[in-house]
């Protein structure tokens, strides 16, 4: 499913040239469940972003489902992370006048699936999550675990062949963390 072969990616920061990867090979077979674990600094995030399309690699060939990324255009990057990618950030990055179930939906109404559909996958989420309650409730009147589980009901939505989670459990307490451990698994 994932191929890296050399994948590079630097940064200016400061005026000073900052390797984030560095030659990186990596597979990971679909279906597999891979952690990356390493100080803050390592590139663990810078990983992910390229992971999920986000950034390009300054060098190197990354594949993803067979498919060479590294000549598409914006456009397609774009298409091919809605087709194919859920994305969990550390920091949630709900919108906070949508409620929760806005949130959840919100990637399928991008991506022009019909109401009625929306309703039916978001509804099947909402329930295994846990949120019932809560969908009509914006990110704010939520508590870290109720924005995390639907930051992971946004992300799991449109059934994506990849979920990247960059730190899902970091701002959450031990109990809440491990419950997001439970869901993503």
């Amino acid at each position: 499913m994932i191929r890296l072969r050399g994948v590079t990616r630097c940064f200016d920061l400061g005026g000073q040239r900052v390797m984030g990867l560095d030659a990186v090979d990596l597979d990971i077979a679909a279906g597999e469940y891979v952690a990356v674990m390493g100080p803050s600094g390592s590139g663990k995030s810078t990983l992910l972003n390229v992971l999920g399309l986000l950034d390009a690699p300054d060098a190197g060939e990354y594949w993803l489902k067979d498919e060479a990324t590294g000549r598409l255009d914006e456009a397609l990057r774009a298409e091919l992370r809605s087709r194919w990618i859920g994305f969990v950030f550390q920091s949630y990055h709900l919108i906070p006048r949508l409620t929760a179930l806005e949130n959840i939906e919100l990637p399928m109404l991008l991506a022009g699936i019909e109401p009625s559909e929306r309703r039916r996958r978001s509804g099947a989420l909402v329930e295994r999550l846990g949120l019932g309650d809560r969908v009509q409730h914006r990110p704010a009147e939520l508590s870290g675990g109720q924005r995390q589980r639907v930051a992971i009901a946004r992300a799991m939505v449109m059934q994506p062949a990849l979920l990247l989670a960059d730190e899902p459990t970091g701002n959450l307490d031990s109990r809440s963390g491990a419950e997001v451990v439970a869901l993503l698994e």
